[in-house]
């Protein structure tokens, strides 16, 4: 299904990934009716099939066990049958970092040898594993390392649920349970426009959220937008989980510039999709990232039209200050901090929750708009090229 936006998002054909040599199929990322569908084509028979694929499910997403051998309560010859047919994958780990403040990084590597990233960012009272939906991005955000990266392709079901059972393998925290957790809350805030792969993050979500599996409440999750108004009154009725826009400016002017996807989506029709989110209440804010860029989006003026639209949309929210996080060759600085500080509290006063976020994984390029997989120098002439090149795709592409 296309979708909308500020490019087209079909991404330059490729090979198809090379099957396993064994043939064996991932059962990852399958939802419980894919699951059994496989099971009884394996030869699994079709009255066992639900039971057995219950079983298969618990095993994988309660128990964290890759091992069919393991799966103790499956009769030994319907483990023999799973082994034959099926593994139970995760991705590959070209490198795992961990920052000074206890912020991780890995760095995944798909089947098909494209790479991408997830992070955990652990706090006193909660864990949050930040979540990639793409290799790379259909978006130029100018303030973002990963926008200075082109499309490549959307992340299978698979690979997004295999970010967070990884995670919970290096956390220890198979058996899945409530108490005790450190991976307590997930943002699809990685890489790439979660909108723009609709399905797949779709169908992740619904196997996180599962209460056989992970169990992770969808009030402990945020789905994160660059402003993709079709998608996001489909996103609250099939998904359900809490909502956080990347807003970052206040005027048609600087939006363009710094979020390139205001050309298509403005920031009225994103603040009147946010308006018209199902579920959105004062106990279900709609969160708004708001990045703190020196002299570009963070004047006093600008908090107040802030506060001012917030008001005029009647919207529960609250707003997510985040001090810029610099990458090699960006074009903008951090806020000084003491700005920062003026602009939370002009926001504030106002009623309206705006704490500032801590910035995490500095030190591992594990920060707020700082990944990208591959960290070479870019040049501003390399980024201008980029940002040209999408914009022409931009100019091309249909009206909404």
């Amino acid at each position: 299904m296309q979708i909308p936006g500020h490019i087209d998002p079909v991404v330059t054909p490729r090979a198809a990934p090379t099957p396993r040599a064994d043939g064996r199929r991932d059962l990852l990322g399958l939802d419980r009716a894919e699951m059994r569908a496989a099971l009884i084509e394996a030869g699994v028979p079709e009255k066992q099939a639900r039971m057995r694929a219950g079983q298969v499910w618990h095993w994988i997403y309660h128990r964290g066990v890759t091992d069919f051998a393991a799966m103790a309560n499956i009769a030994k010859d319907t483990r023999a049958l799973l082994e034959a047919h099926f593994i139970v994958g995760r991705p590959e780990v070209v490198t795992a970092q961990v920052s000074t403040d206890g912020t991780r990084k890995w760095l995944l590597r798909a089947v098909d040898g494209e790479e991408y990233e997830a992070v955990f960012i652990p706090d006193a009272d909660r864990g949050t594993l930040c979540v990639s939906s793409q290799v790379g991005c259909t978006l130029n955000c100018r303030f973002c390392h990963t926008g200075t990266m082109k499309l490549v392709r959307n992340l299978t079901a698979a690979e997004i649920v295999g970010q967070i059972m990884l995670a919970r393998d290096d956390l220890g925290e198979w058996p899945s349970a409530h108490d005790g957790r450190l991976l307590t809350n997930i943002e699809k805030m990685g890489k790439g426009e979660p909108l723009y792969n609709f399905d797949n993050v779709k169908q992740a979500l619904g196997i996180i959220m599962d209460e056989e599996g992970i169990q992770l409440s969808r009030r402990r999750i945020t789905l994160s937008t660059s402003g993709v108004v079709p998608m996001m009154a489909r996103a609250g009725a099939e998904i359900g989980v809490n909502l956080a826009v990347s807003l970052h400016a206040v005027t048609k002017e600087i939006r363009d510039e710094i979020v390139p996807l205001n050309k298509k989506f403005g920031i009225d029709q994103v603040l009147q999709a946010c308006a018209d989110y199902p579920g959105a209440n004062n106990a279900r804010r709609i969160t708004f990232e708001y990045v703190m860029l020196k002299d570009k989006n963070d004047s006093d003026a600008d908090a107040r039209e802030l506060v001012r639209l917030i008001r005029q949309y009647k919207l529960p929210a609250k707003v997510n200050l985040i001090p810029f996080n610099p990458w090699p060759g960006a074009a903008y600085e951090c806020s000084d901090w003491e700005r920062i500080e003026r602009f939370s509290d002009i926001i504030f006063k106002a009623g309206i929750s705006a704490p500032i976020r801590t910035p995490r994984g500095r030190d591992i390029m594990a920060a707020c708009g700082q990944l990208k997989s591959a960290s070479q120098k870019i040049s501003r002439a390399e980024l201008d090229r980029v940002a040209a090149e999408k914009e022409a795709q931009f100019l091309a592409a249909p009206a909404a």
